[in-house]
């Protein structure tokens, strides 16, 4: 097997790998904090991250993988960013309504688009941008209901969409500068982003609860699914740094508008929730937009490979574009997400 294939086949892999847990925790989590009470969001990543960081340290005493420590300050600042994102997109949910907080997590594309053109000169064909439009609104068209404006709640969404599309894009640009895996990078920067979430969790919880997240009763059935919902996300965690990793914070966005589309459709099906022709629209107009969107992919992907057949081991180190060499192979169909964000408010709000 040749070293594309290899490549491609991983990627395959981890997008696979990523909505089948992104869609597997937006159940459990819609179970748990929509049936049981249970809507604490921050406080429960704050737990996801801490259980992935422990399941990932038995990983590396198995010797499962290496532990290749690099630049800490690099690595604390984009843990406590990405701690800070999703606390900023909990807010924005809380301080907004649901179509807006739907509006926000479309503007992430866009938004990622703009500072990789300005910041690496990446240059997005005529053939994506027209796919990436017809994704999105397809998805604003299955999603987005009401939106109310409010002057916190938009500052409140600017800075959500502005740190995730950072924090995205360094999660592609440090695996490619320091050559680390995206387990490396995931067991080093989980403690930063488990710590960040625990402080700020309970305060920020209360905050748009009324309610203590200490106080909470725990019953047996809670509890099941809180554990749960933990294991679910060290694969949602980890495969959100592996996809990004293999192709680019653009294909992850991509990814995580299909899991939308899914997770619409999966609440119908299995928990009977309301379903419109709205609904059905755009998500069939959103599938046209993805098809198209990995159409153009593997055909420039290709169009690449046969003007300059570069190997992946010959790059550079000063070439860090994080989209360097990454798309080569792939036009695989392709967030949260920023990492995992569960939903606390109302059964409305299907993302994760």
């Amino acid at each position: 097997m040749s070293e594309g294939q290899k490549f491609q086949l991983g990627t395959v892999g981890a997008l696979s790998l990523s909505v089948v847990s992104s869609v597997s925790i937006v159940i459990c989590n819609k179970a748990l904090i929509s049936t049981l009470g249970f809507t604490f969001a921050t406080t429960l990543t704050s737990w996801h991250l801490l259980v992935t960081f422990c399941s990932l340290h038995v990983a590396l005493c198995m010797k499962l993988f290496e532990h290749k420590p690099f630049d800490a300050r690099a690595v604390m600042g984009f843990g406590i960013l990405n701690g800070i994102s999703i606390g900023l997109l909990n807010l924005s949910l809380g301080f907004n309504s649901v179509g807006f907080y739907q509006m926000t997590k479309l503007a992430i594309i866009p938004c990622t688009v703009l500072l990789e053109t300005l910041f690496f000169r990446k240059q997005f064909s005529r053939n994506i941008q027209l796919s990436l439009s017809i994704l999105l609104m397809g998805v604003g068209i299955a999603t987005v209901t009401d939106l109310q404006l409010n002057v916190l709640g938009s500052v409140l969404s600017l800075l959500a969409v502005l740190t995730t599309c950072v924090a995205q894009i360094m999660t592609n640009t440090i695996q490619k500068k320091f050559k680390v895996s995206s387990t490396q990078l995931l067991y080093q920067s989980c403690p930063y982003q488990a710590l960040t979430l625990f402080i700020v969790g309970p305060f920020l919880d209360g905050l748009l609860t009324n309610k203590n997240v200490f106080a909470f009763k725990y019953t047996p059935q809670v509890l099941f699914f809180i554990v749960l919902s933990c294991l679910i996300s060290v694969s949602v965690n980890f495969s959100t740094f592996l996809v990004i990793g293999k192709t680019s914070p653009v294909t992850y966005q991509v990814l995580g508008h299909l899991k939308t589309c899914l997770v619409l459709a999966f609440g119908y099906v299995l928990l009977r929730d309301p379903f419109s022709w709205r609904n059905i629209l755009g998500i069939l107009i959103a599938v046209v937009g993805m098809v198209l969107y990995s159409y153009c992919c593997t055909i420039e992907s290709q169009q690449k490979q046969n003007e300059v057949p570069v190997k992946l081991p010959e790059v550079k180190e000063s070439e860090t574009d994080p989209l360097i060499s990454v798309e080569n192979g792939t036009g695989i169909l392709a967030d949260v997400a920023v990492p995992n964000v569960p939903v606390w408010t109302s059964n409305k709000d299907l993302d994760a």
